[in-house]
């Protein structure tokens, strides 16, 4: 048997079979992400001749590719989502998980890849860079639904809001991390050229391409020129403006992940209440669904077909400290003194998602530099990503419904009390 009308047929059943999952695991302390990774487990361990991704060969190139295509229309979904304007205060809490949390956990994870695992400094790096930015794709669990979704203060609405916004910045914020890991491993003089290149030329281009392009298109399409885009109805444009915009930054030498999720945001504050804003949001989740969901049967197939066999015990306990410490201590760290009660906080700082942004990075690295000890920082990534998968997924719902319900326990009586407030003089 040929191996790709088998993985053709795979896929094909697997695209079916998510669009009734959410509501056959709605009630289970289960997620979908959670069922396409077995179900990727369970068809590379069965006798096919198919092979899963095999980690530090030529599977790399395509895995960076596959997964740069998926990230960056995720980055435009989760763009047209959020409708709160930008601002110092209004995103407060995305400014201290980029700002604070973000710096932390990379410290942190790479400490523990220097300490635990014996990493080299540019390896250790490496993992706290590709491990510390949210996922924009696996976190839609605790994202915001889409245009129309309330995204105010209230608790879940600003957990929700927290984590799309951070995982939309947080992805082009990894990149001059992944490169000081990369330059540190080329060796040579490297300072200066990634401060002054990867970090401060990259950022503000990318910033400056998404503002423009962004607002450029934003015009072409809600003008109101008989020619605008929103009149035609096509949820494809989505498509066009995302590459669009993320061909002419990476041509300009920016970082298009952050272009792209910035014009995004424009294009939402160009016209924020257009039915059009769904059409475009509807298209790049689509897309974005049927590619996680090859993502994750090629995860779980590179799971039970090598990437995991430089895990050790240690790899592994360092994954789990990642998920279940580092990340929730960097967040808490981050958000202290911000006006959200304790429990909103903690949500937020919990559900930092690991997934697919950590293999572009990582697959990004290997191919641009050797790496020694590259197999372990690839096991230990992908470790995490699978104990994110399963500890996130299966904790989201409950939590979310618990804040939900505990807002409801609280705001009952404060409305009472609104009501009960004597008259003056009575």
């Amino acid at each position: 048997m040929e191996p790709y009308p088998i993985l053709l047929a795979v896929l094909g059943v697997a695209v079916l079979a998510a669009a009734v999952l959410p509501r056959v695991v709605g009630r289970l302390p289960i997620s979908v992400p959670m069922v396409l990774v077995a179900v990727g487990m369970l068809v590379f361990a069965l006798p096919f001749p198919l092979d899963g991704p095999q980690p530090g060969g030529s599977d790399d190139d395509v895995a960076e590719r596959l997964t740069e295509l998926v990230v960056i229309v995720s980055l435009m979904s989760a763009g047209l989502k959020l409708r709160r304007p930008p601002g110092l205060r209004s995103w407060a809490v995305t400014w201290r998980l980029l700002g604070v949390t973000m710096p932390l956990t990379v410290i942190a994870i790479a400490v523990l890849g220097a300490v635990v695992l014996g990493l080299p400094i540019a390896a250790a790096i490496l993992l706290g860079a590709v491990l510390a930015p949210t996922d924009p794709v696996l976190a839609s669990d605790v994202q915001l639904g889409g245009p129309g979704d309330d995204d105010d203060q209230d608790a879940t609405g600003q957990v929700r809001f927290a984590v799309t916004s951070e995982a939309g910045l947080n992805d082009g914020l990894a990149f001059p991390i992944t490169n000081l890991a990369i330059a540190i491993a080329a060796g040579g003089s490297w300072f200066v050229p990634w401060l002054l290149d990867d970090v401060l030329a990259k950022l503000a281009i990318g910033l400056v391409v998404g503002l423009v392009l962004g607002r450029l298109i934003g015009r072409a399409m809600f003008g109101t020129s008989r020619l605008a885009l929103a009149h035609s109805g096509q949820g494809f444009v989505a498509l066009g403006a995302t590459l669009a915009v993320y061909g002419i930054c990476e041509l300009v030498h920016g970082y298009g992940f952050l272009a792209v999720f910035v014009a995004a945001v424009t294009i939402r504050r160009t016209e924020l209440h257009h039915d059009y804003q769904q059409v475009l949001h509807d298209f790049a989740e689509t897309q974005e669904q049927v590619a996680s969901v090859l993502f994750l049967l090629l995860l779980g197939g590179a799971a039970v077909d090598g990437a995991l066999d430089a895990l050790t015990p240690a790899g592994f306990g360092v994954a789990l400290a990642i998920v279940l410490v580092v990340r929730p201590v960097a967040g808490w760290i981050g958000l202290l003194g911000n006006p959200d009660d304790a429990p909103t906080r903690a949500a937020i700082a919990f559900f930092g998602i690991r997934g697919m942004g950590t293999i572009y990075y990582l697959a990004h690295a290997v191919n641009e530099e050797l790496f020694p000890f590259a197999r372990t920082v690839w096991a230990v990534a992908v470790t995490t990503i699978l104990a994110s998968i399963v500890i996130h997924g299966v904790s989201a719902a409950p939590a979310l419904g618990w804040l939900e319900r505990r807002r409801g326990r609280v705001a009952a009586p404060a409305a009472r009390r609104s009501r009960t407030v004597p008259v003056s003089g009575s």
